[in-house]
């Protein structure tokens, strides 16, 4: 018997226009359209955009406007100033939406898992308890347990609360 998962609110996604290059830096010179690209804030030196495969509700990256691949050469004002991003960040995720944990990474380079690998980027992902589960640890599959752009509305809200003023 085979097992169908359905996600129909992924088939936007899917269809979707595809960007040509490197697709923060697409985000990064595109404000006028941060709704439809789910960015959460911006400033000169850095944006938060929610990721669009998210591992859990709530999952957003922290990306410098720099196109680098290589974090050790990244200006040290700009990672002092994703560090504080993060921060604020990880505040939002558990004051704000209520995660009671939160995962931070990177991942430099297709060997280390970068699915973007030419344009560094922080994960800022929000945990609970119970949110790996067998369908994640053997059907390497994530179940969304709710629709992405309410979550995304939801963290939007949040931002003024938490972020500097950019």
């Amino acid at each position: 018997m085979k097992n169908i998962l359905y996600a129909p609110w992924r088939s936007e996604y899917v269809s979707g226009q595809s960007i040509e290059g490197c697709v923060f830096c697409h985000i990064s010179t595109h404000h006028e359209d941060d709704a439809s690209l789910h960015v959460l804030y911006r400033d000169d030196l850095c944006f938060m955009v929610m990721n669009r495969y998210p591992y859990t509700p709530g999952h957003f990256m922290i990306i410098p406007h720099t196109h680098t691949d290589a974090l050790e050469t990244l200006n040290s004002d700009v990672w002092l100033h994703m560090s504080g991003l993060a921060q604020r960040g990880v505040q939002l995720l558990k004051e704000g939406f209520g995660a009671p944990g939160v995962n931070l990474g990177m991942n430099l380079g297709a060997i280390a898992g970068a699915g973007i690998a030419e344009h560094i980027h922080l994960h800022v992902v929000p945990r609970w308890k119970g949110d790996t589960n067998f369908i994640t640890s053997i059907g390497q599959t994530r179940v969304y347990s709710t629709d992405f752009e309410t979550i995304y509305r939801r963290i939007l809200e949040l931002v003024p609360c938490y972020m500097p003023k950019p």
